[in-house]
């Protein structure tokens, strides 16, 4: 199957025109021409995923996050960056990213993270394009009934499989109205306080993010990579609803460049 037809499938639901300017989400290593038996499915790609992809003979590989994001201007094997870029031209292994694009579109990203925490009647919690209501990001919803924000907390490490929250003081006595942004989202706390959210979920936060938040709302930190590994998951799902015969592979070495120590 050529690479174009699988990347056509994943820009039908996410087309590279409604990722952001300073993006590169698309093939960044390969030619759309040809023709591959399997692709491999992750989060980032890194020197242990190459391992994977080599080891199970994918032809593609379709991350979340592009592996080149600043512009490279040598490439002398000296960060793994380029030695991920070295390794995938000389083994021919084309390298696609599906990032801002996947995050902006509706059912995209955070209305994945939504589904798997229950919240009901979703929305955009901030479009990005002028009249295009549909397209931005974060999403706003509501719990089938109000929690005590610990207990819903606890919910959302279970179902993330989050390790560690970080997370401003209980103001409210329970929560109902939950906003969420995968990946990077602390730009949206005072959007989501404005739209009535008792509780918002995103992360990247910095100290005085939680300072900010001023009792408006709780605000919680769950990581940049558990809240994006569902993209593995909805990728597949992407795919397969379109070509049901091409092997597809869920990375077992995707994981958190972040360890803690408990």
């Amino acid at each position: 199957m050529k690479i174009s037809e699988i990347t056509q499938v994943i820009e039908q639901t996410a087309p590279l025109a409604t990722q952001e300017d300073y993006d590169n989400s698309g093939l960044i290593v390969g030619h759309p021409e040809d023709d591959v038996e399997s692709a491999l499915l992750c989060v980032d790609i890194t020197e242990e995923v190459m391992d994977e992809a080599e080891a199970l003979g994918v032809g593609l590989v379709i991350s979340h996050h592009p592996i080149i994001f600043h512009a490279l201007k040598r490439l002398n094997g000296s960060n793994y960056i380029q030695r991920v870029v070295e390794r995938a031209v000389q083994r021919g292994i084309a390298l696609y990213a599906c990032h801002t694009n996947l995050d902006a579109v509706p059912g995209g990203m955070s209305y994945r993270v939504a589904e798997l925490l229950g919240l009901q009647e979703v929305k955009l919690l901030s479009p990005s394009r002028p009249g295009q209501s549909e397209i931005g990001f974060g999403v706003i919803g509501h719990l089938p009934q109000p929690l005590p924000p610990l207990d819903f907390l606890r919910k959302v490490q279970q179902r993330l499989n989050v390790q560690v929250i970080r997370h401003s003081d209980f103001c409210r006595e329970t929560v109902s109205r939950v906003a969420l942004c995968t990946g990077a989202g602390a730009s949206l706390i005072d959007t989501a306080a404005a739209a009535g959210a008792d509780l918002y979920l995103a992360a990247d936060f910095k100290y005085n993010d939680f300072l900010d938040a001023d009792k408006r709302l709780v605000v919680a930190d769950i990581g940049h990579f558990e809240s994006e590994y569902c993209a593995i998951d909805l990728l597949f799902d992407i795919i397969t609803k379109k070509i049901a015969t091409f092997a597809l592979h869920k990375s077992k070495k995707s994981r958190n460049p972040i360890n803690y120590l408990v």
